[in-house]
């Protein structure tokens, strides 16, 4: 068997995992967001210190912007 880089997103049906469109397997993650949100779920976001700033500010800004909250941390302090 040949492994290598995923070219589709897989999403679980089931408990198996299956080949799906980008449309589908966003909607889903989407779909995952909204309900952890209705159900007042603790959310956070942790980001990386190799990242690049512009990808930090904009996880920050999803956190703070779409799931509402402040909750944000990364390792930079290491």
């Amino acid at each position: 068997m040949k492994y290598g880089r995923l070219t589709t997103p897989l999403v679980r049906d089931g408990g198996e995992l299956r080949s799906a469109s980008w449309d589908e397997a966003l909607d889903r993650a989407a779909a995952g967001f909204r309900k952890a949100l209705d159900e007042d779920a603790l959310t956070g976001v942790f980001s990386c210190s190799k990242a690049t700033n512009e990808l930090n500010f904009a996880t920050q800004k999803f956190a703070r912007v779409v799931l509402g909250t402040n909750n944000v941390d990364s390792c930079n302090r290491t």
